[in-house]
């Protein structure tokens, strides 16, 4: 059944079904919550809220396509995804524009979204030899023994607005590689790339049920939460809301994954090439609009640095240009996603200038010709920061760059150290000394050394600590198949006909 097209005055809005059993079906019963074209403040899509039965209704798909997707050899499994890359291969261009409308990141940040997704799916595409156990014979005298991996069941993953294409990639060509069978519920604000992927997944030849999308907000998410037939929950959002998805999953029995916020930073040592550097901080700081869990929004200065990196950093900040990315001419940075999202970083600043910290760079008044009602906020700098200031302790997720000042190496890897959270924290430096120091004492998950978003590849755990992750097995890479499968030990022996009968050797007696 093809989804009907709403209407809102003279626009037509994008459809956002729910695909459920193998069918994308509209919800016109459910209250909604409008999808925006952030560069013009445009409700493009509205999307229905579900509740428990849709939740319900998707679930026991899920739960029923499973014993036969879990009989499919592996291999088999692999040649959907591999079709499943082609095809997203070959839609690049149109995921990528759909990402920017409404999300509102330019189009090269938008291109790096879905390609890390594909990455995904790459990675998953090798699953089969990651599922294979381990064997050790005579174990004792004629026994042996040896491990399989088989999958969980129903899996479930509740996604954010920053990344629409690349996070729900992190988890569920993983989890269904792996066997499992899958619900995603997509962020409310950016529901189109995730549908347009999903529909190329079913064109892949994934058979029905095995992959699910619902809708919705707080009840939706605790519907799948609390759900007796889900067996875990992947979780990518602000650090409040993992805690709750998690303590709330275990307390139901799931497996949870749950990745939160995060303060990280960027530490420039007084040898750092100054070029390099700045463009990395710069880069960090103000890419898709600093809403990302891995921007740099710190700028640590250590010692003499502050004289050759600091006006350096002012300067390129200044010069960021702040447009309308839904067009083919392209600024450096676009709009943040909602006018609400927009009124609270603006918020945050004026808390950040009455605590003592000095605006040197100011995006507040920001115009952006022939687009007066989008969302957006020009590139920030505050200065002076201090560790007890709410900029240093609340994760902004805007184009928010913080500047804290320290004499040397040891006092700010100290004071770094203090954060509640642990997602990743770079050092800018020619010296191997400091730069093997500093991936010591970091308190974090995800060291860069002279990078300035060391998020970690797909083959690899994206690996946050503290605060910012809420579990025990990450996302991607090996922990991301463990995580979605649960080991099995089998112990044998093996006798010949007779041997150690007790019925055979009593009767003989």
């Amino acid at each position: 059944m093809q989804p009907i097209l709403k209407v809102r005055g003279d626009a037509k809005l994008d459809p956002v079904p729910l695909f459920i059993g193998g069918e994308w079906t509209p919800d016109d019963t459910a209250a909604t919550s409008p999808v925006h074209n952030p560069s013009t403040g445009e409700v493009i899509a509205e999307t229905p809220m579900c509740g428990s039965a849709q939740v319900d209704a998707a679930v026991k798909s899920a739960a029923d396509a499973f014993p036969g997707w879990w009989e499919t050899p592996p291999p088999e499994r692999a040649r959907v995804f591999f079709r499943f890359k082609a095809l997203l291969e070959e839609h690049f261009d149109d995921l990528v524009r759909c990402n920017t409308r409404e999300h509102g990141k330019t189009l090269t940040e938008s291109r790096g979204d879905v390609r890390r997704g594909i990455e995904m799916v790459e990675f998953a595409c090798g699953i089969p030899s990651l599922l294979m156990g381990e064997s050790l014979e005579n174990i004792a005298r004629g026994i042996d023994c040896d491990t399989i991996r088989q999958p969980l069941g129903v899996c479930v993953g509740i996604t954010p607005f920053n990344f629409p294409a690349m996070v729900p990639l992190w988890m569920y060509p993983v989890a269904i590689m792996c066997g499992n069978t899958f619900v995603l519920k997509p962020s409310e604000k950016v529901p189109l790339t995730a549908i347009k992927i999903a529909k190329l997944l079913d064109r892949a030849g994934l058979p029905k049920g095995v992959f699910n999308i619902v809708h919705g907000g707080r009840e939706c998410v605790d519907a799948l939460l609390m759900h007796p037939a889900v067996k875990a929950i992947s979780f990518v959002g602000s650090t409040p809301i993992a805690k709750h998805i998690f303590e709330t999953g275990t307390k139901h029995g799931k497996r949870v994954q749950s990745n939160g916020g995060a303060k990280n930073l960027v530490f420039l040592m007084p040898d750092a090439d100054i070029e390099n550097s700045v463009r990395g901080v710069i880069e960090g700081a103000y890419g898709c609009a600093g809403e990302r869990c891995m921007a740099a929004s710190t700028a640590v200065i250590v010692g003499e640095a502050e004289k050759k990196v600091l006006p350096a950093l002012i300067e390129a900040a200044r010069s960021i240009k702040v447009g309308r990315t839904d067009l083919d001419a392209q600024p450096h940075m676009g709009p943040v996603i909602t006018r609400q999202h927009r009124d609270r970083v603006i918020q945050l600043i004026e808390i950040g200038a009455k605590e003592g910290a000095k605006i040197t760079a100011d995006g507040r008044g920001v115009k952006v010709d022939g687009a007066p009602n989008g969302f957006f906020l020009g590139a920030t700098v505050l200065e002076n920061v201090q560790s007890g200031m709410t900029v240093a302790k609340e994760e902004i997720f805007g184009p928010v760059l913080n500047v804290m000042r320290f004499a040397d190496l040891d006092s700010a890897i100290e004071e770094a150290n203090r954060s509640t959270y642990g997602n990743g924290a770079s050092i800018f430096t020619r010296s191997g000394k400091a730069a093997r120091e500093f991936k010591h004492r970091i308190q974090c998950g995800m060291v860069g050394i002279n990078i300035g978003v060391p998020a970690s590849m797909a083959w690899f755990p994206f690996n946050g600590w503290n605060q910012s992750f809420f579990g025990d097995l990450h996302m991607q890479g090996k922990e991301g198949v463990q995580f979605f499968t649960q080991q099995k030990v089998t112990t044998s022996r093996w006798f010949s006909f007779g041997e150690g009968d007790i019925w055979q050797r009593d009767a003989k007696t």
